[in-house]
């Protein structure tokens, strides 16, 4: 049989993906005119004047990536609005629709808007879930240390200040005077921001530059509390080993270990900083919606722990009573020894720099029979290369979103199906061969690239079949420099389902995906969240099974926004449209739903050693 249609095909189809302080404003430059609004602001027991008319020279924060930014990556434009804003505030819960509003009719005038989030307990992802859930289209931004609260002079939410052009503060206040806390009347009688707006961008000076903000008041970070004493030995130990070790042992994609006290000791501001902004250990769902069986992420109290513990001098404790962790595990294969082994036939060199396109690899192994499997794992074997790798298997039929299988991503997990100890495997069909789309990275110098994969058979019978489906619309186009562009698709389930996974692909302009179930005579059930995704980090979401039944006739929904802006710093042009393709710089929307048929009910026995079935 030749191969070469079917490679053909698999680069047609296969593009999809499953299973991969300094003070922000310390100097500010305060005008001399003696007649100009000022306004003194206490965060820590700072007291800082601010003046409005002054020129702003710095700013700092957080973007929902967890990456620093500053007022330059904001771009030019002829005025910028500052909403200070939290998670908690009834007021900012209710003014940020108005904004929303405010911001569609002045985005066309070069008016930028941006959320600055102050909430001490609000993470980064809560701030992101919170443009998701309120639909909000414009930038949200975390100010870690209370610097943009210095800079620009808030004191409550959701106040505002408005810079011109030139980064002067013009105004600074209510938004109206329609909302207080104590309740609201019908209409504003003063839409305060609105007009400020208006008289700067007509060049006029702004006829009330500074109003009363009646709103919750900013508070400031509190301190790490002592929650006594905490050791490497005691603890940490544990919580690294259970956190970290599985990606930062020597031969992974990790790029230095975490095995010894010493190791997380030497590496302790940055995991500081990684634990706080949520970005590690890697994980995206929002913890309101749903439960998850393979859930990395520390828990708020690890979080607290973990944090306390480096802020002390990362005690060591008892070095003799602390848990030692093997360099070596018992298996290279996370599924444990695979009953197959396929490995590719050729290898790739891949360039020290510069940008690697997908390749696509029929792999040497024909399946004459149906087979059925219980798990699958993708296994690089120069790992530091790979930045993800998807699975499928073609037929002379060619493969398609059907075919799909599993991928890999660093820090991710491989498919195995016996977790879910339900019975269930996946069925190859006779006649097929697998296939492999691969992005490699480039690492600074030249480097080698193959991949083997492994398959483990059922040892039990098989009571279900796993099936899924793609949420895969085509058609769309995403306009330049539009922040938070919206798709939606569905499906309507055919049988009787009980979820087993989620799974998002998009590319470098995906800001969010959201996941929801509509059934008739219902609520809408929101089944997964991914508020802040990462083109880096695409991780499967496993449910333990029996936990989200959905009878046959359910919708499954899917809602994602995609940032094409300026402001994403890995968008690749912001000035030109964007539509469907499989390269990094195109863009894609992938939402992979996995399930069992509830009212199936198979006894398959197959051989242990190959999958296929005892007849």
């Amino acid at each position: 049989m030749s191969l070469l249609p079917t490679v053909r095909l698999l680069s047609r189809y296969l593009a999809i993906a499953i299973l991969s302080t300094a003070s922000c404003c310390d100097i500010l430059c305060v005008a001399d005119d003696k007649s100009a609004e000022s306004k003194s602001v206490g965060v820590n027991d700072l007291e800082v004047k601010i003046v409005v008319g002054s020129k702003v020279t710095e700013l700092k924060f957080t973007d929902i990536r967890g990456l620093d930014r500053e007022l330059k990556d904001l771009g030019q434009h002829k005025a910028y609005v500052f909403v200070f804003t939290n998670t908690t505030c009834p007021l900012v819960r209710k003014y940020l629709p108005i904004l929303k509003q405010m911001e569609s009719e002045l985005r066309s005038e070069d008016v930028l808007f941006v959320s600055v989030n102050v909430g001490p307990q609000d993470t980064i992802r809560d701030m992101a879930a919170q443009a998701v859930d309120l639909d909000v289209p414009f930038h949200f931004v975390k100010d870690r240390d209370e610097s943009c609260v210095r800079a620009l002079g808030a004191s409550k939410t959701p106040e505002v200040v408005l810079l011109d052009q030139d980064f002067n503060i013009r105004y600074r206040g209510r938004i109206d005077d329609q909302m207080r806390m104590g309740g609201s009347k019908p209409m504003p009688s003063r839409e305060d921001l609105r007009e400020a707006i208006r008289e700067v961008l007509a060049g006029q000076p702004v006829t009330t530059s500074q109003t009363e903000v009646d709103g919750c008041i900013i508070s400031p970070v509190a301190k790490p509390d002592r929650i006594g004493e905490v050791t490497w030995s005691s603890e940490i130990a544990s919580l690294v080993h259970e956190k970290c070790t599985n990606c930062h042992r020597p031969g992974t994609a990790a790029p230095f270990p975490l095995m010894t006290r010493d190791d997380v000791a030497s590496n302790a501001t940055m995991i500081k900083d990684v634990v706080v902004k949520e970005s590690m250990p890697p994980w995206y769902a929002t913890r309101s919606h749903g439960r998850f069986q393979n859930d990395t992420a520390l828990s708020p109290e690890q979080k607290q722990k973990m944090v306390a513990w480096i802020a002390a001098g990362c005690p060591s404790g008892d070095l003799s009573a602390a848990p030692v962790f093997k360099d070596v595990v018992e298996s290279e294969w996370r599924i444990g020894k695979p009953d197959l082994i396929v490995t590719m036939a050729e290898e790739h060199t891949i360039p020290a720099t510069g940008f690697v396109a997908y390749k696509y690899v029929v792999l040497p192994h024909l399946f004459f029979a149906d087979t059925w499997v219980e798990a699958f794992e993708i296994k690089p074997l120069n790992p530091s290369i790979v930045h993800h790798c998807n699975m499928a298997y073609a037929t002379k039929d060619g493969a398609n979103n059907e075919t799909f299988i599993t991928g890999y991503v660093p820090g991710g997990q491989p498919m195995d199906l016996g977790k879910f100890d339900n019975g269930v495997a996946y069925r190859i069909p006779a006649g097929a061969v697998l296939g492999l789309q691969i992005h490699y990275t480039t690492v600074g110098t030249v480097q080698k690239g193959k991949i083997q994969v492994g398959l483990r058979f059922p040892k039990r019978e098989i009571r279900k079949r796993l099936h899924h489906f793609v949420l895969d619309p085509r058609g769309w186009e995403i306009p330049p420099n539009d922040p938070a562009f919206r798709i939606e698709s569905s499906h309507t389930l055919k049988h009787n389902a009980n979820l087993l996974g989620l799974f998002t692909h998009m590319h470098v302009r995906g800001r969010d995906m959201t996941f929801y179930a509509d059934q008739a005579s219902k609520p809408t059930e929101t089944l997964l969240q991914i508020p802040n995704y990462n083109f880096e980090w695409q991780l499967g979401y496993e449910l333990k099974p029996g936990e989200r039944n959905f009878e046959k006739g359910t919708k499954v929904r899917a809602v994602a926004h995609f940032d094409n802006s300026p402001f994403n710093p890995y968008n690749p042009d912001p000035k030109v449209p964007v539509r469907y393709g499989p390269q990094t710089v195109d863009e894609m929307f992938n939402g992979f739903v996995f399930y069992v048929d509830n009212d199936e009910v198979l006894s398959i026995k197959v051989n242990p050693s190959n999958g296929v079935q005892i007849r």
